[in-house]
């Protein structure tokens, strides 16, 4: 199945629902120059397409009692495919965990995780992240202040040139 290409509707309906997922399909329609039912279409296909992969609710983290978001570095030993798929499936266990990356490096792998303090956190990493296979020391980046939170993806990437005389 070849997948079709976005042109400047799609982007505008996948900006607008990026940004608020609970308009109707007539005020979605109204925002992008277009019917309701063409409109409605096109998100149809957006989704069967993969490019929407679902819509979720954004919530108040401060009103749940998250107060920091912590990047946790993790040192592994070198791991076999099972002891590398353990390690994921227990990841995906822990509700705390937001994401998790692989990285050059220093360190092995990135979390991302939330937590109501700082003791909290440290309970967390003798008590559940040490604990994670393979993981043999961890260093922490406990943010301060959220000075851009944004889950808006860009819709184009700008293109950089070398500058002239370099």
């Amino acid at each position: 199945m070849m997948p079709f290409v976005l042109d400047q509707i799609d982007l505008k309906i996948l900006n607008v629902m990026q940004k608020d997922a609970s308009l109707s399909s007539a005020e979605l329609a109204s925002r992008v120059g277009l019917s309701q039912s063409p409109c409605w279409r096109r998100i149809q296909r957006l989704r069967d397409e993969g490019y929407i992969k679902s819509v979720v609710a954004l919530l108040d983290d401060e009103k749940l009692g998250i107060n920091m978001y912590i990047f946790a570095q993790l040192k592994m030993r070198t791991l076999d495919d099972d002891e590398r798929e353990r390690f994921r499936h227990e990841v995906d266990k822990i509700p705390e965990v937001l994401e998790c990356w692989t990285v050059f490096g220093d360190t092995d792998c990135m979390l991302k995780v939330v937590a109501p303090d700082v003791k909290w956190y440290q309970d967390f990493i003798f008590y559940v992240l040490l604990k994670l296979p393979g993981v043999i020391d961890i260093s922490s980046i406990v943010t301060l202040t959220d000075t851009k939170k944004q889950t808006a993806l860009p819709l184009t990437i700008r293109q950089f040139s070398p500058s002239k005389g370099r």
